[in-house]
């Protein structure tokens, strides 16, 4: 189901509890003038930015299940003092000559005041901004996820580093909350395997200790002299210890929070789409196939692509209609898959 409308005003027909997971990436502040009356991004300063992004996403904490979880993704930006420069006829800057003010920070195509403290050159740090408002706010933050692109936005500057990663932020509602880490394991490390598979044996004179109870292999380390057996004994950590040797040298792994995932090109109106490889450890994890996934700025569409191949079902919201009508020819040229 797409709504097309205000977000905060459309989630308000939703019931509350009525979905798994919220996967989502809203418009970055002060990056794009999307044409459209009421978008979000806009703002004149961080400050109203984090503030609407607070009000947004405490509706989508009402609409989520108690077990449920919000994956946001916000990319950042620098600030700088100066006039809006010439443009070249694709919207880029065609020269970095600029005439300096005091009271505005120009943000690629738009215009804003700095935020108090806020220097030119300075990283703003919107996405950190925006999660402790939201840890601060009742949400839970679980984990900082960093999404490294390997083909990243070339950058013409000499004194930083080119910017190659954006956040997703792993929110939860409760404490507790659905998670299925067996869902999005990875290849593990294989000189990990081979060290796991190596037969240890204990050796007059070492340190280290090892041992095996009905084919299951104890974990190694050094002895405690004071207490007199290794600090990860049978028992120190029941989940491995309760493992089969198979199990323990399996070659997959609990996904790290590092993801390298490219960029994707996509050839419509809509200036940035979600990869689809980036978004789907975030819905195989965070919901059970039937479930109703979020994302309360649609755009093209991304995330009920996915959603719906692997058997969960979606709500997207989405402002403007030239972009719903892109989701919605995206959407029927996809059949719904097995999925997990």
């Amino acid at each position: 189901m797409i709504l097309i409308g205000d977000t905060i005003e459309k989630m308000k027909t939703l019931e509350d509890g009525s979905c798994r997971c919220c996967v989502t990436s809203p418009p970055y502040w002060g990056f794009r003038d999307y044409g459209v009356t009421g978008q979000i991004g806009r703002e004149k300063t961080p400050e109203e930015y984090v503030t609407k992004m607070v009000d947004v996403f405490r509706e989508v904490h009402r609409v989520l299940a108690d077990d449920g979880t919000l994956w946001l993704n916000l990319g950042d930006s620098y600030a700088r003092v100066g006039g809006p420069g010439r443009q070249g006829k694709n919207g880029q800057r065609s020269d970095r000559r600029f005439t300096a003010t005091r009271d505005t920070v120009v943000m690629r195509e738009c215009t804003r005041r700095p935020a108090n403290g806020i220097k030119a050159k300075d990283l703003i740090g919107i996405p950190w901004r925006v999660a402790f408002a939201l840890q601060s706010d009742g949400w839970y933050l679980r984990s900082d996820i960093i999404w490294a692109k390997p083909n990243p936005m070339p950058e013409s500057v000499t004194d930083r580093p080119t910017r190659s990663h954006e956040y997703i932020f792993l929110m939860s509602k409760s404490a507790r909350y659905y998670y299925d880490a067996e869902a999005i394991k990875e290849p593990g490390c294989l000189s990990s395997i081979a060290r796991l598979n190596q037969d240890v044996k204990n050796q007059a004179g070492s340190n280290r200790i090892v041992g095996k109870t009905n084919g299951n292999m104890k974990a190694v380390g050094r002895i405690d002299k004071q207490r007199g057996h290794s600090r990860r004994h049978a028992g120190f950590n029941g989940r491995w210890d309760a493992m089969t040797r198979e199990e323990q040298c399996s070659l997959m792994r609990n996904k790290r929070d590092v993801w390298t995932v490219a960029t994707s090109k996509f050839k419509g109106a809509h200036f940035a789409t979600f990869p689809e490889k980036l978004i789907t450890p975030c819905i195989l994890a965070g919901s059970e196939r039937g479930d109703k996934v979020l994302d309360p700025f649609f755009g093209s569409g991304t995330v009920g692509v996915v959603a719906q191949q692997y058997g969960r079902k979606f709500i997207g919201i989405e402002l403007n209609p030239k972009y719903v009508e892109i989701a919605e020819k995206r959407l029927a040229g996809k059949t719904i898959g097995l999925g997990v």
